[in-house]
């Protein structure tokens, strides 16, 4: 069986592994799109705080946090993956207390987690913490680098017999698959038109990867660039598509809040701000400017050139983020997916180990986690602001000066690059997994949890397309 797989961030590169593994034959397509959150994602994995009235989305977390050290042995190489436990941070201790009762209910299915233990002085774990905070310490919580787990996926399966082309794939009426080439301003340096698919994905091109974004360049081709850089690849940014864009930062106060209290504002498709759309959960903040999904002719996918080459292929899996509704449109399916801007700030406190510093979780206000080469990520902003994958001034502002309210100690800390991913948000709430035609599968919506169950959403993608039952129930997040 021939699969082709539309996009290659984590859904994609992990669907691409396991029908690899399984024998199908496989064709990933690199669209390149700008502002793609695989390469902007911080990486937390941490699903016991979050979706605490919504257990289909908890037990989705859930399983691809279950997922992961299974991964790692089966990869076979460091993906920045590692147990680093969460700070789950407040001001007044009280406010712990919701989120105590959740873990303790959830712990009997979920004892990953591990023992929950009050940390009376959180500094003494993250040193630049305020110490006005309280804090509960999960120890199971871990980190993970979403473009190594990406890239690590995508080699295994090049390396089992898949093919990965750049360019861009429109669908028939009959969702056959049509490659485009790229505009040639859209193509990085990152990709070599004169080689072949498998030295396009080898660990020498990831090595060097690596080397800029120590350099503080960041990949080219997520999405991602160093401050003042965002449109690294080219692209020209026309600014928001169908939605007002505000300036972040200037009236919304600190990043998780938006307008006004937690649970006012009204979110996309007449839901609730992002704090209720995810069930309350502990680090999902809402929107700073609330906003419905972006019009048909809002999506702004890169457009083919040319006439196209068909590819043919007996199954399809589109999980290309916030353009997948784009990309099924021809199929006669309107699928109200769209982009929720995340803005991240990377910065180096200079000869200070940060590697097995916990990841900071606070109430309100922005998650910190450190990582090795002396690196803290601050973020992230939650905007609705339609496909503009920009690193705006605002909000800067808005993770810097909210960092520095919960952690103080990173005021001298080196601002080294600035990250902007738009995350795919399905309008009905959940992640969208499941068949749309006999031929078609979609695999998107994961918003902030990306990182979290992406490689796991990939595998049940996979299932699908190969006509197997899937590891857990996937009606609910069929498509609506």
């Amino acid at each position: 069986m021939h699969v082709v797989v539309i996009g290659s961030g984590i859904v994609g590169a992990g669907a691409a592994y396991y029908l690899a593994r399984k024998g199908a034959e496989v064709t990933v397509v690199d669209g390149g799109y700008p502002g793609e959150a695989t390469g902007a994602g911080a990486g937390i994995v941490c699903p016991w705080v979050d979706h605490p009235e919504d257990d289909a989305w908890y037990r989705l977390t859930r399983e691809g946090a279950r997922h992961y050290p299974g991964l790692v042995e089966e990869l076979g190489e460091d993906i920045g993956y590692a147990k680093v436990g969460a700070l789950l941070v407040a001001e007044d201790p009280v406010d712990l207390e919701p989120v105590r009762a959740l873990l303790r209910r959830r712990h009997p299915d979920a004892p990953e987690m591990g023992e929950i233990t009050d940390v009376a002085t959180p500094s003494e774990l993250f040193p630049p913490l305020s110490d006005t905070l309280s804090a509960l310490l999960v120890p199971g919580a871990a980190r993970v680098d979403g473009c190594s787990v990406r890239d690590a996926l995508l080699r295994a399966a090049v390396a089992q017999g898949a093919r990965v082309r750049r360019g861009v794939a429109t669908l028939t009426p009959g969702g056959q698959v049509v490659l485009h080439p790229l505009a040639r301003k859209a193509v990085d340096e990152r990709w070599n038109p004169e080689a072949t698919e498998e030295e396009r994905w080898s660990p020498q091109d990831v090595d060097e990867q690596r080397s800029r974004e120590a350099a503080g360049q960041g990949p080219a081709s997520h999405g991602v660039g160093a401050v003042g850089r965002a449109d690294e690849a080219g692209v020209q940014d026309e600014g928001p598509a169908s939605v007002g864009e505000e300036p972040a930062g200037l009236s919304q106060g600190p990043v998780g809040q938006g307008q006004g209290p937690v649970g006012q504002g009204q979110g996309p498709a007449g839901q609730s701000d992002g704090m209720a759309e995810q069930g309350g959960s502990w680090r999902q903040g809402a929107p700073l400017v609330p906003a419905a999904p972006p019009s048909s002719t809002a999506t702004r996918a890169p457009r083919p050139e040319g006439d196209g080459e068909p590819i043919e292929a007996d199954r399809v899996i589109v999980a290309a983020g916030a353009w997948t509704g784009e990309v099924c449109r021809p199929l006669g399916v309107e699928l109200p997916v769209f982009p929720r801007r995340g803005q991240i700030v990377h910065a180096t406190l200079e000869g200070v180990d940060t590697a097995w510093w916990p990841m900071v979780l606070p109430r309100v206000g922005p998650y910190l986690l450190g990582f090795p080469d002396s690196r803290v990520v601050v973020g992230a902003t939650v905007e609705d602001v339609g496909f503009s994958p920009r690193v705006t001034m605002g909000g800067l502002a808005e993770v810097i000066e909210a960092g520095l309210r919960v952690a103080p100690g990173l005021f001298a800390a080196t601002v080294t690059e600035a990250r902007v991913g738009l995350r795919p948000v399905y309008a009905p709430g959940r992640a969208l997994i499941g068949p749309v035609t006999g031929r078609v599968v979609v695999a998107t919506g994961l918003s902030a949890y990306g990182l979290t169950a992406g490689p796991f959403t990939g595998e049940l993608a996979a299932a699908l397309a190969l006509g197997e039952e899937p590891p857990i129930d996937i009606t609910p997040y069929a498509p609506a």
